[in-house]
């Protein structure tokens, strides 16, 4: 825990918050993370609006929507979470840790906005602002024009071309409840579904209309 607060650049008054926010529900634990990663997911995305909002004056909402959408996704969630090695703080079962728990992209997902609600509510706002703002400066800056989800592109692609809204129905949903499986599927009249599985629906919505996308787009 000391080298990761030293990865943060934060030093937790209360060491026990931290500890819960990198306990995993496979520990079968009193208590766990998830409470911390409700807190997290909200305070990231308080933040990250008026970040966009000062960022980026002359942009309409929907513009906004839209990089917001793609800041606070699990991807970037989850590359945010490696290049800081959320991984080796994890407090993990041994079913997790058989299974590469500590690389699991949906648990350092959760990591990431665990630790975002730690540090609100060992330092504050200013913390969680401190930790959040200058990271995610840069990732939305690496994008000069506001980015377009793979289910966006997909259905303006249909509309472009008369064709109904793209249908997306859940197909399967397995694993345990600390982490799900959801395979989506998505149609398209004339076109061969595509399938995609991952961790949130909406994870696998998006992966689903890429793998539609790009075979549409070949053809």
């Amino acid at each position: 825990m000391d080298a990761l607060q030293d990865r943060i650049g934060y030093r937790f008054r209360n060491p026990d918050v931290l500890t819960l926010a990198f306990t995993h529900p496979s520990m079968a634990a009193a208590k766990n993370n998830q409470r911390l990663e409700f807190l997290g997911d909200a305070i990231l995305g308080a933040i990250v609006a008026k970040l966009l909002y000062d960022l980026y004056p002359g942009e309409k909402e929907g513009e906004l929507a839209r990089r917001h959408a793609s800041l606070v996704r699990g991807e970037t969630l989850t590359a945010c979470a490696r290049e800081l090695e959320l991984g080796k703080a994890l407090h993990i079962g041994a079913s997790e840790t058989q299974s590469q728990g500590r690389n699991n992209a949906s648990n350092l997902e959760d990591a990431m906005e665990a630790l975002i609600g730690a540090l609100y509510l060992d330092g504050g706002m200013q913390a969680a602002e401190n930790f959040i703002i200058p990271r995610w400066t840069k990732i939305a800056q690496r994008s000069e024009t506001p980015p377009k989800d793979a289910k966006t592109a997909l259905q303006e692609w249909a509309q472009a071309r008369s064709l109904p809204i793209p249908s997306y129905r859940m197909q399967d949903s397995t694993g345990p409840a600390h982490a799900p499986q959801f395979t989506i599927e998505v149609t398209l009249p004339g076109y061969p579904p595509a399938q995609a599985t991952a961790h949130s629906k909406r994870v696998a919505e998006q992966a689903a209309a890429g793998a539609l996308l790009e075979r549409v787009s070949h053809d």
